[in-house]
């Protein structure tokens, strides 16, 4: 009799074993998910700090790969010099080059960031002669430090022909200090808020660097989009080429679309960035709608027979006839 009680007693004394055992596992997970968290937020602080710190180190590195006479008189006059007799008969013979828009620039003054839409290596030679030559002569081009700058060679060479500093693309680089001096000089940035050429045509994702920068020197915002340079060199490429209609070949169509200044302000880089994406959307619709009105306008009558000697050689402005009166 008192075996069979014993044995009756066994489920509930194993329940109550099983009630502490999981009091004691659960207080157990506890103890070990609040350590671990304690671990995991330390480990966290870190490897932030260790990203700043790397961070602050590759923009120093940066900052010394600069090629500064290249920003200096002689850098500018070899820079015109190549533009004009190497750049530009390049150009022309891959491309045909429109710019619309370009009176947004009228009466800005100081330093401005110039974004656009990155899809060619074409685009920065492109952008660079589409702006007025005062504009050309201080503007920088924001190159990235771990692609060009690599070789010392090449360094100087994309230095003095595009006016290049070399720039950390890494999300969290904040060592920008001779970008800042070039800026509180008066010149002004060209940036690619991309990061990167697009590999499939369309924009990318775009980062705040560009409101951040403008919104520091206290400078307007410029979007710039440019279309067509991936047809004639995409990425991959390292020469252009010219487009292809059966035997023959003709250019491409180039077009470089400048938008109206946008005012950055510090605390809102996600609503001025959104702004930049929305243009970028909107320009080829209005690339498209200017090329329609040029060519109709081409047509009109009594414009064409304006222009359709001035290419003669000895030709010169047309003199009025004297008709006489009857």
């Amino acid at each position: 009799m008192k075996l069979t009680k014993t044995k009756a007693s066994w489920p509930v004394e194993l329940g109550h074993d099983a009630k502490e055992r999981g009091r004691d596992l659960a207080g157990s997970a506890k103890e070990r998910s609040a350590e671990l968290g304690q671990e995991a937020g330390k480990l966290g602080r870190e490897l932030a700090e260790t990203a700043r710190e790397r961070s602050t180190e590759l923009g120093r590195a940066a900052s010394k790969l600069d090629v500064k006479w290249a920003h200096g008189p002689i850098g500018h006059a070899l820079r015109e010099g190549a533009g004009r007799f190497l750049l530009v008969p390049l150009m022309t013979l891959y491309t045909r080059r429109r710019v619309l828009g370009r009176e947004n620039l009228d009466g800005l003054k100081g330093p401005v960031v110039l974004v656009a839409n990155h899809a060619s290596h074409m685009d920065t030679p492109t952008i660079l002669r589409a702006l007025p030559r005062p504009w050309r002569r201080r503007t920088v081009v924001a190159a990235a430090a771990d692609y060009f700058y690599r070789n010392r060679l090449v360094a100087t060479l994309i230095s003095v022909l595009f006016n290049t500093v070399p720039i950390e693309r890494r999300r969290g680089s904040r060592s920008i200090a001779h970008i800042d001096r070039l800026l509180d000089r008066g010149n002004s940035l060209l940036l690619y808020p991309e990061g990167t050429r697009s590999r499939k045509g369309s924009v990318g994702q775009l980062r705040h660097g560009a409101a951040s920068i403008a919104a520091k020197h206290g400078a307007s915002i410029v979007p710039i989009h440019v279309s067509g340079t991936r047809d004639a060199m995409p990425p991959g490429r390292f020469w252009p080429k010219r487009k292809r209609s059966g035997p023959l070949s003709r250019r491409h169509p180039v077009t470089v679309t400048f938008g109206k200044p946008i005012k950055a302000v510090a605390d809102d880089r996600g609503a001025v960035t959104e702004r930049i994406a929305k243009f970028f959307d909107q320009a080829p619709t209005v690339a498209t709608q200017g090329a329609q009105g040029a060519r109709r306008a081409a047509w009109l009558p009594g414009r064409r027979k304006k222009h359709q000697f001035a290419w003669l050689p000895g030709r010169g402005k047309p003199k009025p006839r004297n008709r006489r009166r009857r």
